[in-house]
């Protein structure tokens, strides 16, 4: 039977999901349940064609925790982060020893790059149409979920 494309890379996803690094493990214990910022991480997300460490959609960012072994693939992981760009994804990369000796500060960091209200996250890829369906724009008592004439909208 053959197998659909992209399900070497699910399970690769998968794989590396149950064989997390110790200082994947720490960010993750940090980052899962919105507890930074109320935002929500997913791990070994699946993104552009690669495999981010931790990803989070709301904020477009991606955080990659990396070992010895990619200080000898500069450039793939240059090429993985214009990828990320490509979808307007920003990353961030920590070398495992930062996230072990300054795990604080890794955080600061991160929440750093996350939005706020005085400075929002990249707009989506494709933006809502400023009118509604057939140029009709949305009633004034229907805009920013506020009931309309006949209750709560639905």
């Amino acid at each position: 039977m053959k197998r659909p494309p992209g399900y070497e890379m699910l399970e690769r996803a998968q794989h590396l999901r149950r064989e997390m690094t110790p200082q994947e493990k720490m960010l993750r214990g940090q980052l899962r349940g919105r507890r930074l910022g109320g935002f929500k991480f997913r791990r070994q997300m699946w993104l552009a064609g690669y495999i981010a460490d931790f990803a989070c959609p709301d904020a477009r960012l991606v955080v990659e925790a990396d070992g010895s072994q990619h200080a000898d693939n500069a450039e793939y992981d240059a090429e993985r982060a214009r990828a990320f760009a490509s979808l307007g994804w920003r990353t961030l990369r920590f070398w495992n020893n930062e996230i072990t000796e300054n795990l604080d500060g890794v955080l600061t960091l991160i929440a750093a790059a996350l939005p706020s209200p005085s400075r929002p996250a990249s707009p989506p890829a494709f933006p809502s149409p400023l009118q509604g369906e057939g140029g009709i724009s949305p009633s004034p008592s229907r805009r920013e979920g506020q009931p309309g004439p006949q209750g709560p909208a639905g």
